[in-house]
């Protein structure tokens, strides 16, 4: 079970601080990298130092993963890597059956999407400050925090709004983003089974939080029940 991990992130422009950053954590953690990233397992970005400790590192991570998993692991009772200590490194970018596994994570997900945003109506990162996505353009330098959902739409959009030169199609999903109704919750943004971690019949840990968002856009109250 990954029950522990240690976050290092690249040095980049973020609301989102460092954590347990003391010189000792940090030395000990660049010297173990060096010395066992040639001989320990590794998965993508994610050094496994041992069975329960790993190191995440890259230029694609942020410490706003570091914060969601802290965030989590405060108000939930998700399963989430401990977080030992999260910093940036410049130069050298160092970081860190069925059915049943569906109604875990469904369980998981209810729990999730009851915490109340802190700004009712505001698309945000989990401080309150830029979200993160690499799928987007300028996806790793930040983008918002928005004030309503129909700005952080617009955002999605490029700033295209409904026109009769446009296709029809365009002025058709304007339409349905103007006239929607949307509650808000909290959202992990890139939830797939990539980064859910399963032991046997148990999901054992959810990771890659870096996309999480305080407050994020999940159903139309006219159309679907939000309980779903």
């Amino acid at each position: 079970m990954l029950n522990t991990t240690l976050n290092l992130m690249p040095e980049q422009q973020s609301h989102n601080g460092p954590i347990k950053d003391s010189w000792v954590r940090r030395h000990l953690t660049l010297v173990a990298v060096a010395t066992l990233k040639r001989f320990r397992p590794q998965a993508s970005s994610v050094l496994f130092l041992t069975r329960g400790i790993c190191v995440k590192y890259g230029p694609f991570q942020h410490l706003s993963d570091a914060a969601a998993m802290q965030f989590i692991a405060s108000y939930t009772s998700i399963p989430v890597p401990k977080v030992y200590c999260a910093f940036e490194r410049k130069g050298n970018y160092i970081h860190k059956s069925r059915a049943q596994l569906l109604k875990q994570l469904k369980t998981y997900l209810d729990e999730m999407r009851s915490l109340k945003p802190p700004n009712l109506g505001v698309v945000e990162g989990v401080d309150g400050g830029k979200l993160y996505d690499m799928r987007l353009s300028d996806g790793l330098k930040g983008f918002g925090p928005f004030n309503s959902v129909r700005d952080f739409h617009l955002f999605l959009r490029g700033g295209i709004s409904a026109s009769p030169e446009q296709i029809p199609e365009v002025n058709e999903l304007v339409e349905k983003h103007e006239k929607a109704q949307f509650s808000t919750c909290f959202t992990h943004g890139d939830l797939n089974s990539m980064n859910v971690l399963v032991k046997g019949d148990n999901i054992v840990g959810i990771i890659d939080w870096d996309t999480s968002r305080t407050t994020e856009p999940i159903c139309n109250l006219a159309d679907h029940d939000p309980r779903e």
